[in-house]
């Protein structure tokens, strides 16, 4: 029996992607709009917690699977992108409240640094909007702070890697 995403009885492992798109890469990945500078895909969710928000793409973990394997699963699933699996990011929990102060949800996440390797942007099932925007003017999609600053690090990890 899985664990219930609402009131869970304790917290569910999630797994969530910076995906970097070079302008080049954006064409080949099916997307219309020309990048004149590196963007980051992200997702607009379908599903409680955070339906009709931005954010990065991921799911949770299923049994069995490793962290890296649910990465690169949950994000076919949502953004039609095959990816390579990159560097570690950022290990964070998102805690929900209800009104009661009760916790509706609670992730421990894992957020990855990848990058597309193939497939055409599209959204899945699990959300309702996929786009790739530009890291250096998130405002218009009104992310989380923690997303914000997630991304952030992610860019610089980026950065690090290549000079």
């Amino acid at each position: 029996m899985g664990a219930n995403r609402e009131y869970p009885t304790r917290p569910i492992v999630g797994v969530g992607a910076i995906i970097i798109i070079q302008p080049a890469e954006a064409a080949q990945a099916g997307w219309t709009k020309t990048l004149a500078t590196p963007g980051i895909v992200l997702v607009r969710r379908r599903f409680e917690p955070l339906a009709g928000e931005w954010s990065l793409p991921g799911g949770k973990v299923e049994a069995g699977e490793t962290l890296e394997a649910a990465t690169a699963r949950e994000i076919v699933e949502e953004t039609g992108l095959v990816i390579e699996v990159g560097p570690l990011v950022e290990v964070l929990d998102r805690i929900f409240r209800d009104d009661d102060g009760r916790v509706q949800f609670h992730y421990v996440l894992v957020d990855y640094l990848c990058r597309a390797q193939s497939g055409c942007l599209v959204a899945g099932s699990d959300v309702s909007d996929v786009t790739i925007a530009d890291p250096r003017d998130l405002a218009p999609f009104s992310l989380a702070t923690i997303t914000r600053t997630v991304i952030e690090k992610a860019v610089r990890l980026e950065s690090s890697l290549k000079g």
